[in-house]
């Protein structure tokens, strides 16, 4: 494998000793040519074995992350406790992605019940909020995208505390310790999150409040520096000690109205106070023989299912067979593009708040539904676009599982980087934009509405078979994560690959706002000529396609069931020192600064 014209798009400078940024060469890793190692075994190009293991284990995007993980799990936690312990650490350390100003949507699988469950903890608008605010208040066609009057009722705190509260068995002053002491010491910054700081400098500087606060000296963190957050610390203490309702009636939400009247917003108290998170069912397909679990809207999750639907109905009848064709075939490529774009259609055309206008999800999501899509499928030409529709995103995605069994496979949201780019002075946390993914066509099921959610891109998904849990994974990345999703699944069910080959390869982003299809560049080289030949258009893009995660479960019949813990007394005897009857298999993806770890 030779560099490739990717790098050649980037700007070199001179090099410096051990990688070290300088002004005139803030990326030094552009400096090297070298092609890449291989490895002795397997897939040559992977970029990391699997991580292994069966006490408890955690994938997340960011390094210290995944340590508060598995720093809870150590403590006796269980994976619900790591997750909302790794979703707060993330929200400190990778402040561009998330925190508490997000949103936050899991999936469980609790071994008690041997059952999934879905949490829905996406932000509703304020009641002030309906299409004549924005069309004659503000003056404006559409939501903004950024600024207070692009933010929803944060969903992120609510979903820690209804996760904990029903799963957990540790509470915020335990689990919240890891992020609250990383945003009191500093954490350093990582390559990849350096970029997205960066890039968020200009509009970061419109508030004042968010300048003082991710902005030292005007600028964002140098590379490898380290960045203290003492208000966010505060935030987390005062969670740790009061709970949930400091965040959504105390002195938390006082702050939010107050920022909010201040910026020319209009969130009102009883908008936090009378904010709840939701249990709900989720959706499936079979594919494969493998069920395949998505939350339900206003998510995007059905468009995964959806496209799968297609693939596995349509990809015969046009007489192909994926695992017979490759990801080198040119064709491969075109049949998954083509059926993204049907099942992101039918998206933009129907996802919406279900309380609001429930998408007809039955009839969408059925098999016979996707084999009337078939005719649609032109197998040497690739068909226009039918339905536009947005493809922001700034996401985190991460998955836990613990030596009981637990799985937790969650998605929390700021949307763009930094989210509304509003920050809350005295507590250092933004606000997420999610209002943008309204709009104000009145004829159109998604348009604002008081206490209504917003289309929400982030997903979690989950595998069983024969209903027993096979995996937790997910995707970051705006629109990109139905796509990806059904990607990794086609990866590891029909190309057979591994929890971390599926995210080294190369995937496809196919943007449904301008109908373009994004390649990695080697992909690119592979493949692009015979597609744009047969009418895709096409992008060189480097590391793009979203950040995986993904923990699978190995059992071994041989091997002893779990002893549950009961819950009372202290976090020892055997039901915390027998490991699971299995190996947990962990991948993350190397586009993103994270890995997975477990012991």
């Amino acid at each position: 494998m030779s560099p490739g014209p990717g790098l050649a798009q980037q700007q070199p400078g001179s090099p410096t000793p051990f990688g070290k940024p300088n002004a005139a060469t803030p990326n030094p890793g552009v400096n090297n040519t070298a092609v890449p190692a291989t490895r002795p075994v397997g897939y040559l190009d992977q970029t990391r074995s699997e991580v292994l293991a069966r006490n408890g284990i955690a994938a997340t995007s960011n390094p210290l992350a995944t340590a508060a993980a598995e720093r809870i799990l150590l403590q006796g936690g269980n994976a619900i406790d790591a997750a909302v312990a790794a979703s707060a650490t993330l929200g400190v350390v990778e402040p561009m992605s998330t925190g508490m100003g997000g949103d936050l949507f899991a999936i469980v699988w609790s071994a008690k019940d041997k059952k999934l469950y879905s949490l829905a903890s996406s932000g509703w608008a304020p009641k002030a909020w309906t299409p004549e605010y924005f069309t004659e208040t503000l003056g404006v066609d559409e939501v903004p995208g950024r600024g207070i009057n692009s933010a929803v009722v944060p969903g992120t705190v609510s979903g820690w505390d209804a996760l904990l509260k029903r799963f957990g068995s540790m509470g915020f002053k335990d689990v919240l310790e890891p992020a609250a002491t990383y945003a009191e010491q500093g954490f350093p910054i990582h390559e990849r999150m350096h970029g997205q700081w960066r890039s968020s400098v200009s509009t970061l500087r419109q508030d004042p409040d968010s300048a003082r606060t991710w902005l030292p000296g005007g600028q964002a963190p140098e590379l490898y520096s380290v960045f203290r957050n003492p208000e966010m610390a505060r935030t987390l203490d005062v969670l740790r000690k009061k709970g949930r309702d400091a965040f959504y009636k105390g002195e938390i939400a006082e702050a939010i109205v107050a920022k909010s009247r201040a910026a020319g917003g209009v969130m009102a108290r009883d908008d936090l106070a009378e904010y709840r998170s939701e249990w709900v069912t989720p959706l499936s397909t079979k594919y494969h023989g493998y069920d395949v679990h998505q939350l339900p809207p206003p998510g995007q999750g059905f468009a995964a299912l959806e496209m799968l639907n297609i693939l596995d109905v349509c990809v015969p009848r046009l007489g192909f067979d994926l695992g017979e064709l490759g990801p080198r075939d040119p064709r491969y490529w075109h049949l998954l593009i083509e059926a993204k774009k049907l099942a992101y259609s039918d998206l933009h055309t129907h996802n919406a708040d279900p309380k609001f206008a429930a998408p007809p999800l039955d009839r969408l999501l059925s098999k016979e539904y996707a084999a009337t899509l078939c005719s649609k499928i032109d197998p040497d030409r690739a068909t226009p676009l039918e339905v536009n529709g947005s493809d922001l995103g700034g996401t985190v995605y991460f998955a836990t599982a613990d030596r009981w069994g637990n799985m937790v496979s969650l998605v929390n949201s700021n949307y763009s980087d930094f989210g509304s780019k509003v920050t809350i002075p005295g507590y250092g946390f933004v606000l997420a934009n999610r209002g943008s993914g309204f709009t104000l066509d009145a004829d159109h099921p998604n348009v604002v509405a008081p206490r209504k959610r917003p289309f929400i891109t982030i997903i979690a998904s989950f595998i069983t078979k024969d209903g027993k849990p096979v995996m937790a994974f997910g995707n970051m990345g705006g629109g990109t994560q139905p796509q990806a999703h059904a990607q990794h699944i086609i990866n590891m069910i029909d190309l057979g690959m591994n929890v971390q080959a599926t995210t080294d390869v190369a995937r496809f982003d196919h943007s449904q706002s301008n109908d373009v299809t994004s390649l990695d560049s080697y992909l690119f080289d592979l493949v692009g000529p015979r597609l744009q030949e047969m009418g895709h258009r096409l992008n060189r893009a480097n590391g793009h396609a979203g950040g995986y995660q993904g923990i699978l479960f190995e059992p071994d019949p041989r091997l002893p069931e779990p002893i549950l813990p009961s819950g009372k007394g202290e976090r020892r005897g055997e039901a915390y020192e027998r490991p699971v009857n299995g190996v947990y298999r962990a991948g993350s993806d190397p586009r993103k600064d994270g890995h997975a770890g477990g012991w």
